[in-house]
């Protein structure tokens, strides 16, 4: 900024330094060529921590152990032993009574956890609530008080070229600030997994992950997370979990909940593309494409159809399924949300009410334990719950596989996998599956649904 000040007092004429202040004039004094984010440091890293976490993990020294075919004569060679995990990262109390937020890979699997403050005051910490998805983690502060806490900024109103603050402790070197800009909005894909993220090119490296990224009123507009990167470091791409979508989880860790509850949606949809735009007689790709909805859907009651495009949820517009799922897992559960959508009549409104998915049916789970045929198989009984568990397909129904271990892994049945039929007896229930499991039979067949293909898993026993 220095650099700036001087180049622009160099070329600037004696004429241009002689006009008033609607014309620009030359700075007066070195506090009008400086710019300090000192005082937001100060009033917003005391409540940025660092983050030690450990947990035990079983090695295995064996190359095939664990295998279903070699397993057999290698068995007790190698035997795994446990070893500590160490990982390194950042939080941020939102709470003066010792609320921390930081992500899930941090802490998500630890043993025990152990919190720095800035002014080197430490705390054993608990998890209180973890939410692999979104990967947030709430930490509760052991006999902590008066601590320096962030107010929470409403990440909607944030805007692309706002500046910010990462505040981290990046490769274990103590904490570190860097300045940037935000410098994208609603980014998802592939490589960042299912969450809805602020860019910014403000430095994130590993060790940052939990800290805090927060605007110039040093307040908090996110939780960093991620970067995109080839080398390892940082290569200005960035991304930080919202805020709005923080402080909901923080309200239910607060409220007692052990995991996140998301507001059920029973859709299916898919962004607009200038394909879909122009087969639909749109001017523009706006919106995301209701494919499916769950007889019980909430957009479903609201009076929405598949066919439909959501324009906006909430007033803010909407294009992408990851964005419009994380502003109805940001409003949270019991919060009726203003909806527009376009049907073939023209744009219509509704209000929606955000439900947690059903668990009806009861899924009624069972799961084979005895020395027969599938020992290990685990399946339920399909209802919503599940359906949005386990990312079944909205027209889901009967029995799906939860869990497959010992024999039933084995015979290639995976979790998700719809069950149709054993040996031709056709199941309706989890039930259904124990006594089958215990057909006295040798050879067995097996019909079940996996991603919307049939298929027929042979074997013999």
């Amino acid at each position: 900024m220095l650099r700036l000040a001087a180049l622009i007092l160099f070329c600037a004429s004696p004429l241009a330094a002689q006009t008033d202040a609607a014309a620009g004039r030359v700075p007066a004094s070195q506090a009008e060529i400086s710019l300090s984010f000192a005082p937001v440091v100060k009033s917003t890293a005391p409540a940025v921590v660092n983050i030690y976490a450990s947990r035990v993990v079983e090695e295995r020294l064996s190359p095939f152990a664990g295998d279903p075919f070699f397993d057999q004569f290698f068995n007790g060679f190698g035997q795994s032993q446990p070893r500590v995990q160490n990982s390194l990262g950042s939080g941020v109390i939102v709470a003066a009574e010792g609320i921390v937020v930081s992500n899930y890979h941090v802490v998500g699997q630890a043993t025990e956890i152990r919190v720095v403050l800035n002014d080197r005051r430490e705390y054993a910490a608990e998890l209180i609530l973890g939410d692999e998805e979104s990967d947030l983690a709430i930490l509760r502060l052991q006999d902590a008080a008066d601590l320096p806490a962030l107010e929470f900024r409403n990440s909607d109103e944030v805007e692309v070229g706002d500046l910010v603050l990462a505040i981290g402790n990046p490769f274990g070197v103590g904490q570190t600030v860097s300045s940037g800009i935000v410098s994208g909005l609603a980014r998802s894909s592939v490589e960042l997994g299912r969450g809805y993220f602020i860019q910014t090119d403000a430095a994130i490296n590993p060790g940052n992950s939990g800290g805090a990224l927060v605007d110039m009123q040093g307040r908090l507009v996110g939780i960093n997370t991620a970067i995109l990167t080839r080398s390892g470091g940082s290569n200005g791409i960035g991304f930080a979990i919202p805020a709005n979508l923080v402080e909901t989880v923080v309200a239910q860790a607060k409220a007692g909940a052990a995991r996140f509850e998301r507001p059920w949606a029973g859709v299916q949809g898919q962004a607009m593309d200038a394909g879909l735009a122009a087969a639909m007689g749109l001017a523009r790709p706006d919106g995301v494409l209701l494919v499916d909805l769950h007889p019980e859907s909430p957009f479903a009651a609201a009076g929405l159809s598949a066919g439909d495009v959501v324009l906006s949820v909430g007033g803010a517009a909407t294009n992408t399924p990851q964005e419009m799922m994380f502003r109805l897992a940001a409003l949270g559960i019991g919060a009726t949300v203003p909806v527009t959508y376009l049907t073939e009549a023209g744009p219509q409104s509704a209000e929606v009410t955000l439900i947690a998915a059903p668990e009806s049916p009861p899924r009624d789970p069972v799961t084979i334990t005895e020395p027969v045929a599938l020992r290990g198989l685990s399946v339920a009984r399909i209802n919503p719950a599940l359906i949005a568990e386990m990312g079944l397909a909205m027209e889901s129904a009967g029995v799906a596989v939860t869990q497959v271990q010992d024999l039933a892994a084995q015979v290639g049945l995976r979790p998700g996998d719809v069950l149709l039929a054993i040996n031709e007896r056709p199941i309706a229930v989890p039930a259904d599956v124990a006594e089958s499991a215990r057909d006295q039979t040798r050879r067995w067949a097996i019909d079940v649904n996996r991603g919307g293909q049939i298929v027929r898993l042979r074997f013999r026993l």
